[in-house]
């Protein structure tokens, strides 16, 4: 992250605060008592909790920002659990009842207490055990002064003053943990960077530290759509920063988009990391997150179902619990054996792998294999041996699925971690290609298996993308097992030209039996449908004409494979 900020910041109206569910500023303390219910359906409070509600919180230059707080009600000093994001920490637009169809992204009801905001814990699930929970709205949200900025240092320092206001009262241990997913763990990476004294450790549920290359523009192919729809969302008599304005002057991964990507190499406390490998978001920010943290001690485990639905679950709640016990409270709970990493290994059609116990994440690559692409008859096929002889295959970009290259996969073979592709590519008809790759798995009979994220939604498997005018790599941050794309500049195509491309794949996990195929489709068009948001469009390409792809001889076309058995 820089925190020179070396572009202009501009901001826009939000949406009016009187249109929300937002109750208003009521600054006040009270008691819910125990069994009481917030909501109906939801759990009843296991424990009195003590509110104080609308609590002013002073940052460095003099905004006063807003806070709910939960506590135990007897006087004592205990340890802090916060979250920090814009959905609001009551009356929030977005809530599990949004996603009622058809199951609320399969959290159950009583999973929640009713008092949690959005991608948030439940505030009695801590105060029972001793834990106070602080909910901000951070700068320009609600009844918080000031403009509200998307991520970025202004985030982070502001989060580090509410860190350090905690660390001060006399309710308090001293010691801060954060938590929550999706936006409330990237903000998580972002502070920790810059190392406020009281916070003493992170456990950052599914979520990506670059928004830029993970999100808005992964592979280079520009994606607004989902962020638009959130960050044009946030209500406040204020203004916002104006990411659709800010987006189009700062196209490439400049000081602007750096400014919102934390150096984890800075960070050194504990950390508990939990991700997965079908988030459209953000999948590949926890694994790059764990890898690059400067933490000695850290974990990382990798659930096999939704983000909400996993943290929610009461047993990962306990798990959670038991790490902030031992880091927060100082409880001699065994928590230093647990696996550094524990992995879901999913395997649709049959039974995924969970909770695997493994020593290091990226697992160590017993037999990588490179696959090239061939032609045998009339069939595409992925061999180990390249083709002699060059050839290729064409595809409309508007009347075609793509083209497919397949492999039956001899014995049972486990794939963990980033796939690669090396293509050699010509547009006909255009001076760009926007290409989405992905290596699914069919059965014996040729249906695709594919993994359900929640009930009736499933995810395609593992899958690349690129902008070909962006396949610059960047060679600093690229190594053995990751390809990272520089995406600072566009390099358009000539006509006729053909160019040499790697495709880098999110990581992914998924063993394929004996007997099934491993099919890789080459295509102009996005298979993800985001299970959260099945209404959005898919992601939009500048594609049009034909695309050709080259293979044999001197175009030594391949796909590599991580394999670790």
């Amino acid at each position: 992250m820089r925190m020179d900020n070396q572009f202009q910041m501009k901001f826009t109206n939000g949406l009016p605060l009187e249109k929300s569910m937002y109750p208003g500023l009521d600054e006040h303390t009270y008691v819910l008592k125990a069994g009481s219910i917030q909501k109906e359906g939801v759990k009843s409070l296991p424990v009195d909790v003590r509110v104080d509600q609308d609590t002013p919180v002073p940052l460095r230059d003099g905004t006063i920002i807003r806070a709910d707080i939960y506590r135990p009600t007897a006087e004592g000093n205990y340890p802090t659990i916060m979250w920090y994001a814009p959905y609001g920490k009551r009356g929030s637009f977005l809530n599990m009842d949004n996603f009622k169809h058809p199951t609320r992204m399969d959290v159950p009801t009583e999973w929640e207490d009713g008092l949690n905001s959005f991608e948030a814990p439940n505030p009695s699930d801590w105060v029972k055990y001793g834990y106070v929970v602080v909910s901000p709205d951070p700068r320009g949200v609600g009844s918080s002064e000031g403009n509200a900025y998307a991520w970025g240092s202004q985030q982070a320092k502001d989060e580090y003053d509410v860190i350090e206001w905690i660390g001060g009262q006399n309710w308090s241990n001293g010691k801060v943990g954060l938590t929550g997913t999706s936006y409330l763990a990237m903000s998580q990476y972002a502070v920790a960077e810059i190392q406020p004294p009281h916070l003493t450790a992170i456990a950052p549920w599914e979520g990506a530290f670059n928004p830029y290359k993970e999100s808005l523009a992964r592979g280079g192919v520009s994606d607004t759509s989902f962020n638009a729809s959130l960050s044009s969302a946030i209500f406040t008599n204020n203004q916002v920063e104006d990411m659709a304005t800010l987006g189009q002057e700062h196209p490439f991964y400049d000081s602007y988009w750096q400014d919102k990507t934390p150096d984890l190499r800075q960070v050194t406390i504990p950390a508990y990391l939990v991700g997965s490998w079908t988030n459209a978001v953000h999948s590949s920010g926890t694994y790059k997150a764990y890898e690059q943290l400067a933490s000695t001690e850290k974990w990382l485990r990798v659930h096999h179902t939704h983000e909400w639905n996993d943290y929610y679950n009461p047993d990962n709640v306990a798990d959670l619990r038991k790490f902030f016990d031992y880091y927060l409270k100082g409880v001699n709970n065994g928590w230093e054996k647990t696996p550094r990493v524990r992995l879901s290994i999913l395997n649709p059609g049959h039974e995924d792998i969970v909770n695997r116990p493994e020593k290091n994440y990226p697992l160590s690559a017993k037999s990588a294999e490179t696959l090239y692409l061939a032609q045998q008859a009339d069939d595409l096929v992925l061999q180990k041996d390249p083709q002699q002889t060059k050839a290729s295959v064409a595809y409309d970009v508007d009347h075609s699925e793509g083209v497919t290259f397949t492999v039956k996969m001899p014995v049972a073979t486990e794939i963990v971690g980033e796939l690669s592709l090396k293509l050699y590519v010509e547009a006909d008809g255009n001076d760009d290609m926007d290409l989405f790759v992905f290596a699914r798995k069919l059965d014996a009979n040729g249906k695709p298996l594919e993994t359900n994220v929640v009930t009736e939604r499933a995810y395609p498997g593992p899958n690349g993308r690129l902008r070909v005018s962006q396949r610059k790599i960047d060679a600093t941050e690229s190594n053995s097992h990751h390809l990272e794309l520089a995406q600072d500049e566009a390099k358009k195509l000539t006509n006729g030209e053909i160019v040499a491309i790697n495709i880098p794949f999110w990581p992914f996990g998924m063993r394929w039996e004996a007997g099934e195929t491993l099919a890789l489709t080459i295509g102009s068009k996005d298979k993800i449908i985001r299970p959260e948001f099945p209404q959005l469009p898919p992601t939009p390409n500048l594609n049009r004409g034909r695309h050709i792809v080259h293979f044999g001889g001197e175009f030594d076309a391949k796909l590599t494979l991580p394999k670790t058995n």
